[in-house]
């Protein structure tokens, strides 16, 4: 598996050792840096110097709290300072000024400038995300009080993290070359964890649908799960496209959009936004929150919030622990979720799915990948253009057999789940004849309608204006 890993991915393959414990380890990298330092830096046996990589750690990743130590060195030393960080870029309309923040450092864009002649260098991998990672360097622009000039940290290069294009097509057609089972072996190492540290399929399946998210857009999922099964890790490690909230506090300004700053929110710049500790988190003015929630996620991702109308393309995901006592999809789970998702069942009925996080194994170190596995940088960026492909939803819908009298939101479920599944352990289909439809039943129709039924169940428990039952939904027979 491993040489035909290495043999088909080639240089997107890389070697991961987190079963021991190493060097990597000590840096709190997330995976997708992580991985991207292990490609720059290995040969061709999954070697690096130690030596040679910590001194690009020292150079490139400094901590916050040398932060002073670098403004210092720039606005008073003179000299440029290059950092391997997340920057977002702002364009100011009255002004025409372009400015930058580092979020990572609290720098912000009062505090920043690109002037024109970088800006028309660095603009066309700055323009196409709201945000970037990628080494920034930066420099001074001094203060001219006689020109009303205050001093600025100015951007004088960017260069982007991901150099190379990464072809969606050739990964599609590289699925072919690899079985179904040894397809989720791949995905899994793509994802840090060893296939072998599973007992069973369902295990390594309820893994990987934690990524139904990453690759289908506005897919929204709960999950309860006991401690310790990996949550956090895969939603907040894994792809740099996505938004993990670790409890606290979530209101509407974050979420959607803040008036006084006029900055759009959480869901408008990130593929998902995952909520840990859903039922320790707290929403400031409820009601309003409610509101703003239930219009996007059934309005397709639209939202105002006072005069401002967005859009987004963010699922969200709600995340909590279960008590052993009540992991039963017919008992009532949702007991503790937040006031605001159990006033009625209107604004759950627009989650499509439930993941059944205690069929998922607490992380052990059988788990962890080591060995040779799919990089976890590149294989981020796919999943993200992944969401982008409407071919397989077409397919969905030609497959699916739909009974006349089917309540819609359980047929968008149902159908949106299915769709990511086909993308995620079947991205080579082109056409409705390219689906086995045993494998489409066992791998994509099955676990949907299981997903959108615990929904459905847990809703009539506290909902008597919805019933438990599902549409049965079939697979058309396709002429080859």
């Amino acid at each position: 598996m491993e040489e035909k890993l290495r043999e088909v991915f080639e240089e997107m393959a890389v070697y991961k050792d987190l079963k021991t414990s190493n060097f990597l380890k000590t840096l709190g990298l997330p995976s997708f840096l992580r991985d991207w330092l292990l490609r720059k830096f290995e040969d061709d046996e999954g070697q690096f110097d130690i030596a040679e990589l910590q001194e690009f750690v020292r150079t490139y990743f400094p901590r916050q709290d040398e932060w002073t130590k670098i403004k210092d060195q720039i606005m008073f030393e003179n000299e440029r300072v290059s950092i391997l960080t997340k920057i977002i870029v702002s364009i100011e309309i009255k002004t025409q000024a372009v400015t930058f923040e580092l979020p990572a450092f609290g720098l912000t864009p009062k505090e920043t400038i690109i002037e024109s002649d970088v800006w028309n260098d660095v603009k066309d991998e700055l323009v196409n995300s709201k945000e970037t990672w990628g080494v920034v360097e930066l420099g001074y622009r001094m203060p001219m009080p006689e020109m009303h000039q205050q001093g600025k940290i100015k951007l004088t290069n960017f260069t982007s993290f991901c150099p190379y294009t990464v072809d969606l097509d050739f990964y599609k057609e590289a699925r072919a070359e690899f079985t179904t089972e040894e397809w989720i072996r791949l995905l899994l190492g793509a994802i840090d964890y060893n296939a072998d540290g599973y007992k069973s399929e369902t295990e390594k399946l309820a893994t990987l649908t934690r990524l139904l998210p990453f690759v289908e857009k506005r897919l929204n999922l709960i999950e309860l799960a006991p401690k310790g099964t990996g949550k956090s890790y895969l939603f907040g490690q894994i792809s740099r496209f996505g938004w993990l909230s670790n409890g606290g506090t979530m209101s509407r300004a974050k979420m959607f959009y803040d008036m006084s700053k006029r900055a759009p929110g959480l869901v408008s710049c990130n593929d998902y936004v995952a909520i840990d500790e859903i039922q320790a988190t707290e929403f400031p003015n409820p009601l309003e929150m409610r509101s703003s929630l239930q219009g996007y996620l059934e309005n397709n991702g639209t939202f105002t919030v006072g005069t401002y109308s967005g859009t987004g393309e963010a699922g969200l995901i709600l995340l909590g622990n279960i008590d052993q006592e009540i992991m039963d999809e017919y008992q009532f789970m949702f007991g503790d979720l937040p006031g605001i998702f159990r006033i009625d069942g209107a604004l759950l009925d627009r989650f499509h799915g439930f993941i059944k996080g205690w069929d998922i194994p607490q992380v052990n170190d059988g788990m962890k990948i080591c060995g040779w596995a799919l990089n976890s940088e590149y294989f981020c960026t796919i999943m993200h253009l992944l969401r982008e492909d409407i071919s397989y939803r077409a397919i969905v819908d030609q497959l699916l057999e739909v009974p006349d009298d089917a309540y819609t939101r359980d047929t968008e479920a149902v159908k949106r789940i299915a769709t990511a599944y086909l993308k995620l352990l079947f991205p080579q289909v082109k056409t409705v004849e390219d689906v086995n439809p045993k494998e489409f039943k066992r791998y994509c129709l099955t676990p949907a309608c299981k997903m959108r039924r615990i929904i459905r169940m847990q809703i009539s428990m506290f909902d008597s204006s919805y019933n438990s039952e599902l549409p049965q939904f079939t697979i058309r027979e396709v002429a080859k």
